[in-house]
């Protein structure tokens, strides 16, 4: 009878796990926005490039006292990103009080991949759908 109830124990024991995994699961592919693998491999790129040439926009505000295009950060090696990540390509608008870089995705309709990515002088990353 020992052993019966040492079985039932953990085949009951067993069956709980497998639902709390099974709903950690899905909430974790609900957080990702069920997009394909690939997608969030390229916007997470995009992401990166854009605080990327965002932190060199910065740290060239701070050498030189203004803001500047993207080909001079590249031409000035303060950043070393390629000008477009496919379907993105990037531009850089510039003021006297900020910037703001955008990530433009160009082709058709991808799935789970924002049209537009930026970022501007506050660090602060914005999707347009």
């Amino acid at each position: 009878m020992g052993r019966m109830f040492g079985f039932l124990s953990l085949v009951l024991g067993l069956a709980v796990g497998m639902y709390v995994y099974s709903k950690q699961m899905q909430s974790t592919s609900a957080t990702a926005g069920g997009a394909p693998p690939k997608a969030t491999i390229s916007v997470t790129g995009v992401k990166t490039d854009l605080m990327s040439i965002a932190a060199a926009e910065r740290q060239y505000y701070a050498s030189e006292g203004k803001y500047t295009s993207l080909d001079e950060l590249i031409s000035s090696h303060f950043i070393a990103v390629a000008r477009q990540r496919p379907p993105y390509s990037y531009d850089v608008q510039t003021s006297a009080g900020g910037f703001r870089v955008t990530a433009t995705r160009s082709g058709g309709d991808d799935a789970g991949m924002p049209a537009e990515i930026s970022v501007d002088q506050d660090m602060e990353i914005r999707t347009t759908q």
